[in-house]
């Protein structure tokens, strides 16, 4: 099973508060994010836009297999995935996803292009995560003041 990882840090309380967020890549090493970042529209990262941008690469690749076993190969592939996050009874949740794309395949039909499309927006892996069961593991450590 392939396992990749991101990791996050947060200090302090939630409007005031400040964290951090890298990937095991090292594509993101101590990012900054904040409430304002995520709330507020102020320049920094946030997790749904994170969300997004995994979800729109994952899908390009998707597209990318499936116009290839169609005898395919994309020119060009833009994907957007946009994050829905709303408020509800309890607090926020991410309520849907938006794909967008744009694709130069030469030789396509529309009609095959399409089928392709809607295909790898069902089964790549990111658009099926929002179904997966989610595990946890967690620990409580003494503070430095206690």
């Amino acid at each position: 099973m392939i396992r990749k990882h991101g990791s996050a840090v947060w200090r302090g309380e939630l409007k005031t508060g400040t964290g951090t967020v890298s990937t095991q890549s090292g594509a993101l090493d101590s990012q900054p994010y904040g409430f304002n970042t995520r709330f507020e529209d102020k320049v920094g990262t946030n997790p749904e836009e994170l969300v997004g941008a995994a979800h729109a690469s994952c899908f390009s690749m998707a597209l990318s297999m499936i116009l290839g076993q169609a005898g395919f190969e994309a020119e060009e592939i833009k994907a957007s995935s946009t994050v829905f996050l709303d408020k509800e009874e309890g607090g926020f949740a991410v309520q849907k996803l938006h794909l967008e794309v744009e694709a130069k395949v030469p030789g396509a039909s529309e009609e095959a292009f399409l089928e392709a499309a809607r295909t790898a927006k069902e089964n790549c892996p990111i658009s099926k995560l929002m179904a997966v069961e989610i595990t946890m593991e967690a620990v409580l450590k003494a503070s430095q003041s206690a």
